[in-house]
């Protein structure tokens, strides 16, 4: 066999080893062999033989009459998930989130009780509220603080014991009523805000997930009140929740896992 000849036949069976390591999914985790074979279309015996091989070397796990994906191939595509930019791969949603509703749109991480801008799409409007990478921001205050306690369970204990401190008349005053607005973030897939930690400034937010289908970030737009109302949450509420639906995918959630709440009645905070 010629060299040639070699690396052809290596390309065939790494081409069969795919077409079996993709009868795996979230949907199908443990399929049976038969499972695989009649996915495959491979002969009973190659696929049989393949099988056992990737058992073998641990790509694979057996349990009974059923497969899974073996601890081996986990532990490889763990250094894959690492150092993953969030910035640099969630910056393009964010211009066409800024592109598609005229507003700033931001990235947002927690650290504690407080928010931290990392990624902005600056409005082209003249009148704006100007939001910048490393902004500071307290996260009772404002719908992106809504998303970060509706889907990051620390977030919430992390504000117990903290002072709310009330920069307007509508900023919430208790863990309770900040409770309540996260039930509601939570049951929607977005919250909107209004005047909360300043009179004239809105926000609209959305959860953005990772590969685990944990909460990676919280994306969203800031607005001056006199041009974004309460009446345009409806319209623009979907548009961000999908925008964050965008950036979850591009982080490697996979839908399938479930961690996005249906919508519900809309959660604008007035008062």
């Amino acid at each position: 066999m010629t060299r040639h000849d070699e690396g052809r036949a290596s390309t065939l069976v790494l081409h069969k080893i795919t077409r079996i390591l993709n009868c795996f999914s979230v949907e199908s985790p443990d399929p049976t062999l038969q499972d695989i074979i009649r996915t495959t279309g491979l002969p009973s015996s190659t696929c049989q033989r393949l099988v056992q091989d990737l058992v073998y070397e641990g790509f694979l796990d057996r349990d009974g009459d059923r497969y899974r994906i073996g601890i081996a191939m986990v532990r490889w595509a763990t250094p894959g998930t690492l150092g993953l930019d969030v910035v640099r791969l969630v910056k393009p949603v964010l211009q066409q989130l800024r592109d598609e509703t005229g507003e700033t749109a931001c990235c947002y991480v927690r650290d504690g009780v407080f928010r931290t801008v990392v990624a902005v799409a600056e409005t082209r409007h003249v009148v704006m509220r100007p939001f910048m990478v490393g902004m500071v921001m307290p996260i009772h205050a404002g719908a992106p603080g809504k998303v970060f306690l509706a889907f990051d369970p620390q977030a919430r204990r992390d504000l117990e014991g903290s002072d709310l401190a009330r920069f307007t008349s509508k900023t919430p005053a208790s863990l309770g009523e900040l409770d309540q607005q996260a039930a509601v973030a939570r049951a929607q897939g977005f919250y909107a805000a209004f005047g909360e930690r300043h009179a004239d400034v809105g926000s609209i937010s959305a959860p953005v997930f990772d590969h685990a289908g944990e909460l990676a970030a919280v994306m969203g737009l800031g607005f001056p009140t006199q041009r974004v109302t309460e009446r345009d949450v409806e319209r623009l509420g979907p548009v961000v929740a999908r925008a964050a639906r965008d950036a979850s995918e591009r982080l490697g959630y996979d839908p399938a896992l479930g961690r996005l709440a249906t919508r519900g009645p809309l959660g604008t905070a007035v008062g």
